[in-house]
């Protein structure tokens, strides 16, 4: 990271208005009329105009966003994740899957606090639930439960994110509080 740029991250305040004006040009530009304005979409990321996005949700660098995708608050999407998938028609005998048209999208709904690391593939239609784990490179096809971490190919449960109800109930008590800004983590 170059000098400047640390500087600018240890100015908190100065970080976060560079960060919100860099926003308001991408949301202009893409057309994002749903997005909260604390949502952040880095740099090389494609999504489709009609995104909801809650707040401090964020899009990595390089991802690929198709349409009716939902995020939560504190929704995290690493780089080069890819949302897509389910909009070719394939079962239309004599006609090639190219000229078969298009079926309507499914709705794809990320909740809050879900983490999908890097690589991941997840197919439109699919339901993340809250505080879900996506591990890197998983291909999700299918919903996945509230709590759980997958990976893989396809994607298949490799634990749960909190050991006992207590863990689970505090978390579950900070996200029915309206979201508030934290302190985010910093590039090394």
């Amino acid at each position: 990271m170059s000098a400047l740029r640390r500087l600018i991250r240890r100015q908190a305040g100065l970080y976060l208005f560079l960060r919100s004006v860099i926003m308001f040009f991408r949301r202009g530009k893409l057309g994002l009329r749903s997005v909260h304005r604390t949502f952040y979409l880095a740099r090389g990321a494609a999504v489709a105009s009609d995104l909801k996005a809650g707040a401090y949700s964020y899009i990595g660098t390089d991802s690929w966003i198709g349409p009716r995708v939902t995020l939560g608050n504190y929704a995290m999407i690493g780089p080069r994740v890819a949302i897509v998938g389910r909009d070719h028609l394939f079962t239309k005998p004599g006609t090639p899957i190219i000229f078969s048209g298009r079926p309507e999208l499914p709705s794809t709904e990320i909740g809050d606090d879900v983490w999908i690391g890097y690589g991941a593939i997840v197919i439109a239609g699919v339901s993340i639930g809250r505080g879900a784990i996506v591990a890197a490179g998983a291909v999700v096809t299918r919903d996945v439960p509230p709590y759980t971490i997958v990976g893989g190919v396809p994607a298949k449960r490799i634990g749960q994110r909190f050991s006992t109800e207590r863990e689970l109930t505090a978390h579950e008590q900070m996200l029915s509080r309206n979201p508030s800004r934290g302190v985010y983590c910093d590039d090394q």
